[in-house]
């Protein structure tokens, strides 16, 4: 049963499509009009291998809060639906990704229950292109909210602002493809309670 998931998001805003298969090879199509953000969803689908489909049209003549923020909430909610039940997965995962002086710590239970804990560098450059770096804890916020997964991202150290966060989506790729993946030794749902 292929894995995939669907999301639409149309407000007076922004026009919001994602599609992904958590089963595929890391083929990425976004375009969203905030090129890091871009950069950044490319990472996801190419380190999660996920086939990753993003089409958003913002008010980016405002700024590109909506634009991510929407986009964030309906990737979240794709990826909820290509899960399932969650029957067979593995549930729990972390990885560490290093980019050059960067780390990214990323520890993730595909639990039900949305929960975000995130730390990174003080002081890092306000903007990288048109990406105001804030919003990248609002990105993950958002996509947790509408995935219910508990997420915990940590940054000890790094200095520039485009490799903090850029291992930080390599590093979510890594544990949410590891968390996703399919354990020939769980027969059902890997919960005590029988549901997730």
């Amino acid at each position: 049963m292929a894995r995939v998931g669907r999301a639409e998001r149309t407000t007076k805003e922004t026009s919001v499509l994602v599609e992904i298969n958590l089963d595929g090879t890391g083929k990425a199509d976004v375009s969203t009009g905030v090129g890091f953000y871009d950069h950044m969803l490319d990472q996801l689908g190419r380190h999660g291998l996920f086939d990753l489909s993003v089409k958003t049209e913002g008010d980016l003549h405002i700024d590109s809060h909506h634009t991510i923020e929407d986009t964030s909430l309906a990737l979240g909610a794709a990826f909820k639906q290509a899960l399932g039940d969650k029957s067979g997965i593995v549930r729990f995962a972390n990885a560490s990704v290093p980019l050059d002086e960067s780390l990214a710590q990323v520890t993730v239970d595909l639990s039900g229950r949305p929960y975000l804990v995130h730390s990174e560098p003080e002081g890092m450059a306000p903007m990288i292109g048109e990406y105001d770096t804030t919003m990248t804890r609002h990105i993950l916020e958002s996509f947790v909210a509408q995935a219910q997964v508990a997420l915990h991202v940590h940054v000890p150290y790094g200095r520039n602002a485009h490799h903090i966060v850029e291992c930080q989506f390599k590093a979510l790729a890594r544990a949410l493809r590891q968390a996703s993946e399919i354990d020939p030794r769980q027969s059902g749902i890997p919960s005590t309670k029988g549901a997730l």
